[in-house]
């Protein structure tokens, strides 16, 4: 397992399971039909606890572009090796993206409404606002990148500290911090807060051949990939104003 695949499988599990939730809570005729909101959103926590579980030994499990950036920025990891990380997560969200799709296929024969196959996909603003939009994927991602600095693993003793293990449980602060980001702050965006995450599927969109699929929605496409860039630099910033 190197680093570049241990992010392509893990950001593929992120987007398997987190559009697949997606997918069985809004596409017609699943057995989570209209679950609601708080069912999408802790399967995207879970999605990225296994995410994170799968790569972390190997990669750290970025998993998003903005995670690498911000830790690059904050001089937490080398520049050289964001091309590959950022490489790889596009090509596992493009996978998961493409798996949901063939294992909801009668589902998505099954919907008519154009917008709700695109959601299970890529993210669309509730309310059109180039601004405001912007904003909450800068917002969203800035609280995760900048809560991200200072998860610290729990230690024993009083002075010379040791590091003790949690195993696979050292994912579960990060899935809580995705779940709480989507509770509160997703609703006007979908909260992508990862551009792997909303480009990689809005392109398998595009190319698959969905019935009655509609637009893939390219002109707000730029927005959850440099929103989510901007709120990377400034947690990075902040935190080393505050370092």
């Amino acid at each position: 397992m190197s680093v570049f695949t241990a992010e392509i499988i893990g950001t593929f599990m992120l987007i398997l399971l987190g559009n697949g939730v997606v997918a069985n809570v809004i596409l017609n005729k699943t057995k989570g039909h209209g679950s609601g909101w708080i069912v999408i959103t802790t399967g995207w926590a879970l999605a990225v606890f296994i995410g994170v579980v799968i790569a972390a030994p190997y990669s750290g499990a970025h998993l998003n572009p903005a995670v690498t950036i911000g830790l690059a920025v904050a001089g937490k990891f080398s520049w050289a090796l964001v091309p590959v990380y950022i490489t790889a997560q596009l090509i596992g969200a493009i996978l998961g993206s493409f798996t949901v799709w063939l294992m909801y296929k009668n589902h998505y024969d099954e919907t008519e409404d154009p917008a709700t196959k695109l959601a299970t996909f890529c993210t669309s603003p509730a309310i059109q606002n180039t601004f405001s939009n912007m904003l909450s994927e800068v917002i969203g991602t800035f609280v995760l990148i900048f809560a991200i600095f200072y998860f610290t693993d729990p230690t024993m003793g009083d002075h010379a500290q040791t590091p003790i293990g949690m195993g696979s449980l050292g994912a579960v602060p990060v899935a809580f911090l995705v779940w709480v980001i989507g509770l509160s702050l997703g609703g006007t965006t979908g909260y992508a807060i990862n551009p792997a995450r909303d480009l990689g599927p809005r392109i398998v969109h595009f190319i698959i051949p969905v019935d009655r699929k509609g637009s893939s929605n390219w002109h707000y496409a730029w927005i959850p990939i440099v929103g989510p860039i901007i709120g990377a630099v400034l947690a990075a910033i902040l935190f080393l104003l505050l370092k």
